[in-house]
C-alpha cells in the first residue's frame, strides 16, 4: 500500500497507523490531516476512491482526467468524501457563531425564532437543547422520502408539528437526522439564508476549506472529486459486535433507535449527486480530511490569520450540557453544544477535546490543552457510529506522538 503526504517530525508513528489501517483493518480508500496550534503537521492520503472503475488516473482542475489506466482510481490528495454525521460539528458551529455576533440567544426558545416549532409540547425546548440533543424529536411519525428531507419547506413543517418523544431538556437522546433540520430551520429564521449558504460563505471561504453542505455543481462536476461510498476491504479479521442491548434497539422497528436513523426512508443513496447536492447539516457534509482537520484548527487558534470561535465560544462549545444513557444510541454519551465530548463512546484525545465523528468511520475534533485540530475521512463503510477502530487508532497515535 503506498501512502502519500508528509508529516512532521514526531508525528511518524501517525504514518505508521494509516498505513496499518490498510494492511489490518480494512481501510480501501483514506486521508488523515493533523493541525497543531494552526500548522499542519500530518498530511497522508491513500488506496483507492472507488472498487472497479475502469478509468484511474488523476483528476484536473478543469475536472479533465488525465492518465487513465485500468483499474480502482486512487485516492488523491483533493479527493473529498461525505463524512456524515462528522457534519454535525460544522453545523454546530454555524449556531455558535452567531450567538458569538449577538444574533442568536442559545438560551431563547427555539418558538422565539420559529412560532410554529412551539406546538404539542415544545414550547420550553430551547436553542441549548437543538444543540445538546435534549429537544426531544429525534424521531418522525411519518418517515420524510429523500425528496422531501432536501425540502427545507417539508422537513421544518414535519418537526414543528412532530410530538416530542419526552419533555424537552428533561432527558438526551441522538437527533440522528432531526438534528440538521432543527438547526438548518433556526439558521434560516434568523439569518434568510440556508446552512449550506452560510457554511459556504462565513467559513469555508475565509479559510479556503475543501469542506460544503450542499456540494455545489462545479465541485460535483470534477470527475472523481468525491469517493463513492464502499464497503470496506478484508478486514484481516476485525469483527465489530455491538452490544446486545444495541443491536436489539436497532433491530426493532418500534425503537427510538431505529426510529431516529429511518427518519429518512429509504434510505437515500449517498452516492448519487442530487443526494450530496442536498443541504442536510445532520449528514452529508462533503470534506476532504484536511478541510475537516482545518475546521476545527480554526475554531481553537489562528489558521494563516483566521479564527472563528472566541474562547468563550470554545468553552461553550465542550462545557458538558448531556451525559448518560442515551435514549437513541442506548450507550453513554457525553454532549457539549452541538459537540461530542470524550467518552467512551467517541474516545478523542482527551477530557477538553470536542467533536464529531460520522458513521462510517470519519471523525473530526479539537483539543485546546494540546493545540490539535484532526480530520478523518474514508470510503470503506462500517456500520459503526461511534468509536471507529480505523479512526481511534490514528487517535492512539497523534496521543503517542505527543508523547502522552
Amino acid at each position: 500500500m503506498d501512502v502519500n503526504g508528509t508529516v512532521a517530525e514526531g508525528f511518524e508513528p501517525v504514518r505508521t497507523a494509516f498505513r496499518r489501517n490498510f494492511e489490518t483493518l480494512g481501510d480501501r480508500g483514506a486521508a488523515v490531516a493533523v493541525y497543531r496550534d494552526g500548522r499542519k503537521v500530518v498530511d497522508l492520503w491513500g488506496g483507492a476512491k472507488n472498487a472497479d472503475e475502469a478509468t484511474g488516473g488523476s483528476d484536473g482542475a478543469d475536472g479533465a482526467v488525465t492518465g487513465g489506466t485500468a483499474g480502482p482510481a486512487p485516492w488523491e490528495h483533493s479527493t473529498a468524501q461525505i463524512v456524515r454525521s462528522a457534519t454535525k460539528g460544522v453545523a454546530a458551529a454555524v449556531l455558535l457563531l452567531l450567538a458569538q455576533r449577538g444574533e442568536l440567544d442559545l438560551d431563547a426558545p427555539v418558538g422565539h425564532y420559529w412560532p410554529e416549532f412551539k406546538a404539542r409540547g415544545k414550547e420550553r425546548a430551547l436553542v441549548r437543547h437543538v444543540l445538546a440533543h435534549r429537544a426531544g424529536v429525534p424521531v418522525l411519525d411519518r418517515p420524510l422520502t429523500p425528496a422531501e428531507a432536501a425540502d427545507p419547506d417539508v422537513t421544518a413543517a414535519a418537526v414543528a408539528a412532530q410530538t416530542p418523544a419526552w419533555d424537552p431538556g428533561s432527558d438526551h437522546g441522538y437527533h440522528a437526522q432531526t438534528y440538521g433540520w432543527l438547526t438548518g430551520e433556526l439558521v434560516r429564521r434568523v439569518t434568510g439564508r440556508s446552512i449550506g449558504t452560510w457554511i459556504a460563505e462565513e467559513i469555508a471561504g475565509p479559510l479556503g476549506l475543501d469542506l460544503w453542505v450542499g456540494l455545489p455543481d462545479a465541485q460535483a462536476g470534477r470527475v472523481g472529486r468525491v469517493a463513492p461510498i464502499e464497503a470496506p476491504a478484508a478486514d484481516g479479521g476485525l469483527r465489530l459486535r455491538p452490544k446486545r442491548a444495541v443491536a436489539e434497539a436497532y433491530a426493532d422497528p418500534s425503537s427510538l433507535t431505529r426510529r431516529a436513523f429511518g427518519a429518512i426512508t429509504p434510505q437515500p443513496d449517498e452516492n448519487d449527486p442530487a443526494y450530496r447536492a442536498a443541504v442536510l447539516p445532520a449528514s452529508n457534509g462533503v470534506a476532504t480530511a484536511d478541510g475537516l482537520a482545518r475546521f476545527y484548527a480554526s475554531l481553537i487558534g489562528e489558521v494563516d490569520g483566521v479564527r472563528l470561535f472566541t474562547p468563550e465560544s470554545v468553552a461553550l462549545a465542550r462545557a458538558e450540557q448531556s451525559a448518560g444513557p442515551d435514549r437513541v444510541l442506548v450507550v453513554h454519551t457525553r454532549f457539549g453544544l452541538g459537540y461530542m465530548l470524550h467518552g467512551s463512546a467517541s474516545p478523542l484525545l482527551g477530557d477538553g477535546s470536542f467533536g464529531h465523528p460520522g458513521r462510517g468511520g470519519s471523525l473530526g475534533f479539537a483539543d485546546p490543552g494540546s493545540g490539535i485540530a484532526f480530520g478523518y475521512v474514508t470510503n470503506g463503510f462500517r456500520k459503526s457510529v461511534t468509536a471507529d477502530p480505523r479512526a481511534q487508532a490514528l487517535v492512539r497515535a497523534v496521543r503517542t506522538a505527543l508523547g502522552e
